[in-house]
Formats: structure tokens, C-alpha cells, sequence
């Protein structure tokens, strides 16, 4: 049983890790594109919109993993 719990955490942190990669890959490529004037804004706020739904899975599965301390 031991073994399956710690296979689990693994796997949340290895989402976790790749969240946040791909988080900070659209960071990247959001500020390398907001420099250029010729890009399309909306094209700019579809990678901002998903950028917070990554900011906000990543801090949903931070919550899930690291135990509350008040409880």
C-alpha cells in the first residue's frame, strides 16, 4: 500500500512540475510577442487567458499536495 501512495505523489509532482513549466514557456512567449507590434492582441489574450488556467491548476494541485497547517 505504501508503495502505491508514494507512486501517487510522485505523479502530482510530476504534473506539477510540468505545469508550471508550460507556464512559464507562455510567460515567455507573451512577453516575446507583446514586444512585437505587428501580433495579433487577441492571439495575446487567448495565451494570457490560458496562462491563468495553468496559474490556476498549478495552485490547485499546490493546495492538494502540501497539507494544511491550520487544520
Amino acid at each position: 500500500m505504501r508503495d502505491k501512495i508514494d507512486t501517487e505523489c510522485f505523479r502530482e509532482y510530476a504534473k506539477l512540475r510540468e505545469l508550471r513549466i508550460n507556464h512559464r514557456d507562455l510567460d515567455d512567449l507573451i512577453d516575446r510577442l507583446s514586444h512585437d507590434p505587428l501580433v495579433d492582441q487577441l492571439r495575446i489574450r487567448r495565451l494570457k487567458k490560458r496562462r491563468l488556467i495553468l496559474k490556476d491548476m498549478i495552485t490547485r494541485l499546490e493546495s492538494d499536495i502540501i497539507p494544511d497547517l491550520d487544520a
